[in-house]
């Protein structure tokens, strides 16, 4: 596996993850609104964030997108859950920006999970009026 800034070659692959991933981990989600995030990845957040993408013989396998310290996704293809490819990604984030901060569902239990185990602790819940879902506002200061 290998981290790299993304670059636009990339944004099929990066797409491609994203829908795997979110068919897993947002089952709870309505098709509108997944339709509408699938939008703005290439119109807002790609071009807000700054991204890097994890690649396994050079195809997209995960990504994450940084504004500043908060983590505005990170999304990893369902084969690749618990090979480290997350972490490696949360790691890149932490070297980059000591304290890190993510929004999460609190029904995405992968994710939630994930964050948990990383070692982010629990500061807020608060309601999602686009997507109508509890989210988990969380923070990170930990050492990798």
């Amino acid at each position: 596996m290998e981290i790299r800034r993304y670059q636009p070659e990339y944004l099929t692959g990066v797409i491609r993850v994203w829908e795997h991933a979110s068919r897993v981990g947002h089952p709870f989600l309505t098709d509108d609104f997944l339709q509408s995030e699938r939008n703005n990845i290439p119109a807002v957040y790609l071009p807000n964030g700054e991204t890097w993408v994890a690649l396994a013989e050079e195809s997209v396998i995960g990504f994450t997108i940084l504004h500043g310290n908060e983590v505005g996704a990170l999304f990893v293809a369902p084969d690749y859950h618990g090979q480290g490819v997350g972490y490696a990604l949360m790691n890149l984030a932490h070297e980059m920006h000591q304290r890190l901060s993510v929004d999460v569902f609190k029904a995405n239990k992968i994710g939630t999970n994930f964050y948990l185990r990383y070692g982010f602790q629990l500061v807020r819940e608060y309601f999602h009026e686009e997507s109508g879902m509890t989210m988990l506002h969380l923070e990170y200061e930990g050492d990798v």
